[in-house]
């Protein structure tokens, strides 16, 4: 199978990663650790959501993309020891363990924040952005932003993104998730705003449930990126489903040629390639 780089990508989406799941969302530390597994023996590779909508997608020729995003900022994705070593059995510590064990997969992957995060740690923030990983917002309060007026949006945002930035000094918080996947009334201020002096404008908004995104170089909509569901397995259209359909159909999914210079696909896909990147074209 050759390259196509026009072809979708999973973005999997997260919570809790606990020995006993509450809800639909939530992913057993073993499940996790055998989703990984999959991943890599299926040829996926893990980049970050804000290299993914920049199209900065840089990994081996006949590998393919995936997305790990978690929500909430729960101490089951990331605590410490006291001696200040990640927790093993939280998603970090299974990610951290199962990438030096396979080094040709990246441990990273993006976590969007509520205020307090991470059981209000200190260290959580400057860690994940110091080994790799990338941060996003997720309001200040885990807001159902269809219950605002727009002040409160913004408020909701804003606070958020100036908690991010101002934990770790130089970083800047360029996606958002909705919580519940829900929208504001007027969705152009999920994307754009500000309130008491802090500005925010994001490079993507990410939904709730759905199916595979489709690539960065096609015909994405970065106000809208559907996420799959990552969790217990009687979940349907649960990522397990995804992955099935793209073993499948391996056509349609993202493929790299290895050269992050150029963008390659099958010549007859050619008018599915947005003018923005005409000019890393490599049709074939």
């Amino acid at each position: 199978m050759g390259a196509n780089e026009l072809g979708v990508v999973p973005v999997l989406m997260y919570h809790q990663v606990t020995p006993a799941p509450a809800g639909d969302y939530d992913q057993t530390p073993e499940k996790f650790r055998a989703e990984l597994d999959r991943l890599h023996r299926g040829g996926y590779r893990p980049i970050t959501m804000s290299d993914y909508v920049a199209g900065h997608i840089d990994i081996p020729a006949g590998t393919h993309p995936v997305v790990l995003t978690f929500d909430d900022s729960t101490i089951t994705q990331l605590r410490f020891t006291e001696d200040g070593k990640v927790v093993p059995d939280t998603a970090i510590g299974i990610l951290q363990e199962f990438s030096a064990r396979n080094p040709d997969f990246t441990p990273t992957a993006t976590f969007y924040v509520n205020d307090e995060p991470f059981a209000n740690d200190g260290r959580a923030l400057p860690w994940l952005a110091a080994h790799g990983y990338d941060i996003g917002a997720h309001t200040a309060t885990h807001a159902n932003l269809a219950s605002l007026d727009g002040v409160s949006v913004q408020r909701e945002l804003a606070e958020n993104v100036r908690m991010i930035e101002s934990t770790v000094p130089g970083y800047r918080v360029r996606t958002m998730a909705l919580p519940l996947g829900i929208f504001p009334a007027d969705h152009r201020l999920a994307t754009e705003g500000g309130w008491a002096g802090t500005a925010y404008k994001f490079d993507a908004v990410l939904l709730v449930g759905a199916g595979p995104s489709a690539a960065p170089f096609g015909q994405l909509d970065p106000a809208g990126i559907p996420r799959i569901r990552s969790g217990r397995t009687e979940v349907p259209f649960a990522s397990g489903y995804w992955l099935d359909r793209l073993d499948e159909r391996p056509e349609q999914r993202y493929t790299s040629d290895g050269d992050p210079t150029k963008i390659s696909f099958p010549k007859q896909t050619a008018d599915e390639l947005n003018s923005r990147w005409r000019d890393r074209g490599n049709p074939y």
